[in-house]
């Protein structure tokens, strides 16, 4: 048998047992009789009540994981490398067919994923120099007006919420401090005032401040919680042992290679979708199995922005707004372009399709509403709409009946 048959048979084996882990920790069951047309050809579609209004089921653990810079139709479509992400995960979850992103480039999708921050003219070009935000007003929903990185103490993202609300949170990056002269294992960021050179990816270090959204903020880097809580990524194997151990809100940064955003890579890594979808095999399937996972939790998994060509690439859906600082959101239009995203619940039956349209401000008001919090910046846009009963499609849940075995 050659290589490359054994690495397909590993690679098929992988794929079953996962699909097994994901009936057991979602506890697989018929879901709704009605279904409806998939959008993507092949998919199994269960129709939803498409009402809003409903509560969403009691979320006690939210994992994000975000992806980088595709397009929805090289994620998802035919011949789509990600071959794990749409042979298990979006089949044993639900499928978010019109979910965008934001803004172009890659920052200010991942300020407004935390903050409801729109972007401004620094943000939009990823922040090549780490410096103040300068803030000289404030706009309606809270929307600071001025240009720069950090925002003051004053503008707050759900880490301080979570914090002030008594719950816990913790922002794992991948590759940080692996090289510390150039960033910290805690907390790491380049000094302020200076040249982004994490912007540069080495070949043992490709963490890059600007997929880490929570250092962009005084509130967060000010204080000793940074140091607690952003960390690298190693320490979420231990954190996901038992549920007391595993905090409410994880937010998860892979490396730029394995973001898929870098390809090739520096480390020599294939990168794109081969090493994201490798990423995924081994971190989704560690927190599907995890205790808080199966007990209450709420996958995310998320790609930050459109590619910049393609009729979907720079749209946005949501009665998005552009802010006070910027004239177009995505700079060569309205929003981030369609990226399309995939959610994994013991409260959502496998093979849920939504077509709802939602974006990172959509997630930060679901993410609020599941912890009882306020909703900050474009969040709290009266029309915009949450994850509801299109999604959670099985709100009973039954969690944490069946242990997820491997």
């Amino acid at each position: 048998m050659t290589h490359r048959e054994r690495r397909s048979k590993r690679i098929a084996a992988m794929s079953a047992a996962t699909i097994a882990l994901l009936a057991a920790a979602c506890n697989q069951s018929t879901g709704p009789d009605n279904a409806a047309t998939p959008t993507i050809a092949g998919s199994q579609s269960i129709s939803a009540d498409r009402s809003h209004n409903r509560l969403a089921p009691r979320i006690g653990h939210v994992f994000v994981i975000v992806l980088e810079n595709e397009n929805f139709t090289t994620t998802f479509g035919p011949g789509s490398p990600a071959t794990f992400l749409n042979d298990a995960l979006v089949k044993g979850g639900a499928f978010l067919t019109q979910y965008y992103g934001t803004g172009h480039f890659s920052l200010d999708n991942y300020i407004s994923m935390i903050s409801g921050q729109a972007p401004d003219g620094a943000t939009q070009q990823d922040c090549g120099i780490y410096s103040n935000f300068v803030q000289t007003g404030t706009a309606p929903f809270g929307q600071a007006i001025g240009n720069g990185c950090i925002y003051p103490e004053r503008v707050r993202t759900i880490a301080n919420q979570l914090t002030d609300a008594g719950l816990t949170w913790r922002s794992y990056n991948e590759d940080m401090g692996n090289v510390p002269t150039r960033e910290a294992a805690a907390c790491g960021h380049v000094p302020i005032g200076t040249v982004d050179n994490t912007n540069t990816a080495l070949p043992n270090d490709s963490y890059a401040d600007r997929h880490n959204p929570f250092v962009y903020f005084h509130a967060i880097i000010d204080h000793r919680i940074c140091r607690q809580n952003v960390v690298p990524l190693t320490g979420l194997t231990r954190d996901l042992r038992a549920t007391s151990m595993t905090p409410n809100f994880v937010f998860i940064t892979p490396n730029t290679c394995h973001d898929g955003h870098d390809s090739p890579c520096a480390s020599g890594e294939p990168g794109g979708l081969v090493s994201a979808d490798q990423f995924l095999r081994t971190w989704a399937t560690r927190i599907l199995a995890s205790p808080a996972f199966r007990k209450d939790g709420f996958l995310l998994i998320v790609t930050d922005e459109s590619g910049f060509t393609g009729p979907d690439a720079n749209t946005a859906c949501c009665n998005e707004q552009s802010g006070p600082n910027v004239p177009l959101a995505g700079q060569f239009g309205p929003g981030g372009g369609l990226v399309g995203a995939v959610a994994l619940s013991p409260f959502i039956a496998p093979g849920t399709v939504s077509n709802t349209p939602y974006n990172h401000y959509s997630m930060l008001r679901s993410v609020e509403d599941y912890f009882g919090l306020g909703h900050l910046g474009f969040a709290a846009q009266p029309d915009l709409v949450t994850f509801g009963a299109d999604v959670f499609t099985r709100p009973s849940g039954n969690p944490g009946r069946d242990r997820p075995h491997f």
